[in-house]
């Protein structure tokens, strides 16, 4: 699905980054949320299907534990009440609780360790705006691909920053595990190692670090870095462009230094949820659920 993918204005999707509960899903009529000790919120679905009847349909204990780094707005994040919404949180719901009519939640988890607390157990799939690639296909197997997103560079206006070759010799923020991360050690091999590269747990602590001089530029997904350029007058995209026009793909007016695609993450030995997982996600497709969200959260 060729997207050019930006976030609408900041009255859709406003809210802070703020850390309470979180929030599940389920199917059918009225829901209710229960938060737990560990900061999770199981939602209850009063619904006809009982929960022994979804757990053999799809072989799944609910609720259905969701891994998802959070804050990283718009995608997972919190409103200024503390209830947990984004895009993947919508189409969580669509595809968990509308069309598989299974309850749900999500569990924070840091990004840079999220697969390994997949593959220990410690959740059933992973859902955090996560790119299919090479190195994390050797250690999870992922859903068909449900979102396009670009790497991109995201500076202080007037902060002496106007083209990629000007990031030489600078120190840019990223956050740890991403794949904002690897396009900036790609960047650094480019400039012969002369690039700091700072990571940060969240992404939240790389644009602090932007505003406050730290760094010249974070490198991060398009979606996430229009977030704060939306925010902020003193944010901007570094323009140019990139490898999307290169891919003759429909590239937005900013530089990108990579084509992704988002996936579900699985354990290696879960093909049957997976494949019953990706017949959902091609239903809220097929019937203009997908797009829906997509228009809710994005331009």
């Amino acid at each position: 699905m060729k997207r050019r993918t930006f976030v609408k204005g900041t009255g859709t999707v406003a809210g802070g980054l703020t850390l309470a509960g979180c929030l599940g899903g389920g199917s059918g009529g009225g829901e209710t949320t229960t938060e737990s000790s560990d900061g999770t919120t199981t939602a209850d679905a009063s619904d006809e299907t009982t929960a022994a009847e979804t757990t053999s349909q799809y072989d799944v204990e609910e609720p259905l534990v969701i891994g998802s780094d959070i804050p990283y707005k718009p995608f997972e994040y919190r409103t200024t009440s503390g209830e947990l919404t984004g895009f993947d949180v919508d189409i969580a719901r669509a595809v968990f609780g509308e069309e598989m009519g299974l309850e749900h939640e999500f569990k924070k988890t840091s990004f840079d360790t999220i697969i390994p607390s997949l593959n220990n157990g410690n959740f059933r799939i992973i859902m955090s705006a996560m790119t299919i690639n090479d190195q994390r296909d050797k250690k999870v197997d992922f859903s068909d691909p449900y979102f396009t997103a670009y790497q991109t560079v995201a500076i202080r206006k007037n902060g002496g920053i106007s083209k990629l070759e000007d990031l030489k010799g600078k120190t840019v923020a990223v956050q740890k595990g991403t794949t904002g991360q690897s396009a900036a050690e790609d960047l650094k091999k480019q400039f012969d190692g002369d690039l700091t590269i700072d990571s940060y747990d969240q992404i939240t602590g790389a644009f602090n670090a932007l505003l406050n001089n730290q760094a010249v530029a974070v490198i991060n997904d398009n979606t996430v870095n229009a977030q704060y350029v939306s925010e902020r007058d003193s944010v901007v995209f570094l323009e140019g462009e990139g490898e999307a026009a290169e891919q003759g793909k429909n590239a937005p007016d900013y530089l990108t230094l990579t084509v992704e695609e988002y996936g579900i993450a699985f354990r290696q030995d879960d093909d049957q949820f997976r494949k019953q997982v990706n017949e959902a996600l091609a239903a809220i497709k097929e019937s203009g659920r997908y797009d829906e969200i997509y228009a809710e959260y994005f331009e």
